[in-house]
């Protein structure tokens, strides 16, 4: 009884963070929006844009800092998330959507944040970037077509940058918003299909 218990505070926990998570990702699209308005994805603007958003446009700090927090917390919480799944045992053919939508999301806001790595165009976020592109060169076969789709061939430079502002705010910003969303349904509808069955189990035990 006290494993069931537990196991139902661990579903109700994975339901609350996923809200989170989609509180979360709204607030990281959203202030993007708000930060592509002044940002200029070039190599020698991208850094002194985001310099003047801090510092002159009003309240640009606070959407900046916001969504530099959002991005960073809903890494940790789909972690967190993954972990409260497994504990509670969701490992039913009926979760399948909510365990894939959920790693399939985790994966995407890692993408967001590497991707977002070269943005800022600071000296950190540089050569962590020309690191991480030595190891996708050092895929077999298609290492060296992948890491000059990302660049843009040659060296590191605003094409790059373009490149990574694209796939960041068109591609894998839209998949995680649509990924929060069918995982959180997938729980919700999960949790009801949960206490409706319920009762049903306790007049089979009577």
């Amino acid at each position: 009884m006290q494993s069931t218990e537990f196991d139902r505070i661990l579903r109700r926990l994975t339901t609350v963070l996923s809200v989170v998570i989609l509180t979360l990702c709204l607030i990281y699209v959203s202030t993007g929006v708000l930060l592509s308005f002044y940002y200029e994805p070039t190599a020698g603007g991208a850094y002194h844009s985001l310099i003047m958003i801090d510092t002159e446009v009003t309240y640009g700090w606070l959407f900046h800092r916001a969504h530099d927090i959002a991005g960073n917390a809903v890494i940790a919480i789909a972690l967190i998330q993954i972990v409260a799944m497994f504990l509670s045992r969701q490992f039913s053919k009926s979760w399948l959507i909510a365990w894939v939508s959920g790693i399939l999301f985790t994966l995407n806001a890692i993408a967001l944040d590497w991707t977002a790595m070269i943005l800022s165009w600071d000296q950190e976020g540089y050569w962590r970037f020309n690191i991480e592109l030595g190891n996708i060169e050092a895929i077999p076969l298609i290492g060296s077509q992948l890491r000059d789709i990302l660049i843009g061939g040659g060296a590191i430079s605003s094409v790059t940058v373009q490149h990574m502002y694209s796939i960041h705010n068109y591609l894998i910003s839209i998949a995680a918003i649509l990924l929060a969303v069918v995982h959180l349904s997938a729980l919700l509808w999960q949790e009801k299909e949960m206490y409706q069955e319920a009762p049903k189990k306790v007049l089979s035990a009577e």
